[in-house]
């Protein structure tokens, strides 16, 4: 079963829209002549317009002024010391000179008037003569050493030369090795020389001093 469909002629449509757009309109126009005022006037006279003008640019042939050098003042001002307020005597004879850069020198010794006008130094006197020290003849009998027991086995000779410090109480403080037939025939004599000898010590002006001295020992067997 199909509804009952009526048909509606196109002119009333239209007539229908146009009278919709015309109300809405009139309702339109109402709200806009109803509304308040609220925008806000501006000031009266209107808003005073300033025109603003960029510098002018000067011409790029023109040169732009130099400031003046002032003139410098070359001399150089002399340094002065002031016045003391309590004047000073000096005893000393000389005066001061002009500035040098010369070293200061101190003063020449009196001359010896030899007439040439150089001054002479006189010379140090000389060192007295250093007398060298000697075997104590009191301890003669000590001088010899053992006979080492390998070298008497072996009925061999030997010969050592030894230097010896001597000090100034005329004991030997120190040994070095000269030369020696062998090592038992230089220990013997080190031996025996730091313990048992004695010398004289030298002297300088009666002055005792230290002093190194070579001695020379021989071991023969012809003397056992």
């Amino acid at each position: 079963m199909y509804a009952e469909h009526r048909y509606a002629p196109p002119q009333s449509r239209t007539v229908s829209l146009g009278g919709a757009l015309l109300i809405n309109g009139a309702l339109i126009a109402g709200l806009i002549f109803a509304a308040p005022n609220v925008i806000s006037k501006g000031p009266e006279g209107g808003i005073k317009v300033i025109d603003i003008f960029d510098p002018p640019v000067p011409p790029p042939d023109e040169p732009r002024p130099q400031p003046k050098a002032q003139p410098r003042d070359t001399r150089i001002a002399e340094p002065t010391a002031p016045e003391p307020k309590v004047p000073t005597v000096s005893d000393n004879p000389l005066k001061a000179g002009p500035a040098t850069d010369d070293p200061i020198l101190p003063p020449l010794p009196p001359s010896s008037g030899t007439g040439d006008g150089g001054a002479v130094l006189e010379p140090s006197p000389p060192l007295p003569p250093l007398v060298a020290a000697a075997q104590d003849p009191r301890f003669l009998k000590d001088f010899q050493p053992g006979y080492p027991s390998a070298e008497l086995r072996a009925q061999r000779d030997g010969l050592v030369r030894i230097r010896v410090l001597i000090g100034i109480d005329g004991r030997v403080k120190a040994t070095e090795l000269v030369s020696a037939t062998s090592d038992a025939f230089f220990d013997a004599t080190r031996r025996q020389a730091l313990s048992k000898w004695r010398f004289k010590p030298a002297a300088r002006g009666g002055v005792p001093q230290e002093s190194w001295k070579v001695m020379n020992v021989r071991f023969r067997i012809e003397d056992q």
